[in-house]
């Protein structure tokens, strides 16, 4: 006669559906018991928007990029740093899909006029892959990178005589 035993959290995996709104990841499976080593009791979750802020933050540092999102996001995002108080959105111009293990990310930026575009994208895709793998443990899979707009040196002219209400 054989005899099953009925499965223990130790040995079964619950697999993990993808929900179309995630907002949390989990990145390591921890067990329960107090026999088990302190550093695996428990788990870890990412939450999607610190992949969004470390994403955005590690475009941000390149040479190059004056600024981060769509026309509409950056003229929302000008009036949110213009209000007393508010704080910069580091997440604009930035969107992920995060798996289980790996995420995928886009990134829209707007460049300095002069500077090669195609050595800004790189070196934009190149620091955000290292910043999201070394700060989440996730693999990064892509990072698309899109050019939306150029700033021109007379951009900065144009808005300082406008901004000026006395002289």
């Amino acid at each position: 006669m054989t005899t099953q035993t009925a499965p223990t959290s130790q040995n079964v995996s619950t697999p993990q559906t993808r929900k179309p709104a995630q907002t949390t990841t989990d990145v390591s499976g921890g067990v329960a018991g107090a026999d088990q080593p302190a550093a695996n009791r428990g788990r870890t979750s990412i939450a999607d928007v610190v992949v969004v802020k470390v994403a955005g933050i590690a475009a941000r540092e390149i040479p190059g990029v004056y600024d981060m999102g769509g026309g509409l996001s950056r003229t929302i995002g000008a009036v949110r740093d213009r209000v007393p108080g508010g704080r910069p959105n580091v997440g604009r111009g930035v969107k992920v899909e995060v798996g289980e293990r790996q995420t995928a990310i886009d990134v829209d930026l707007v460049v300095e006029y002069g500077v090669p575009i195609t050595d800004v994208a790189r070196d934009v895709r190149e620091n955000v892959i290292s910043a999201v793998e070394r700060v989440t443990g996730l693999e990064v899979v892509e990072v698309n990178v899109t050019v939306n707009d150029v700033h021109l040196p007379e951009d900065d002219t144009e808005s300082q005589l406008t901004d000026s209400r006395v002289e």
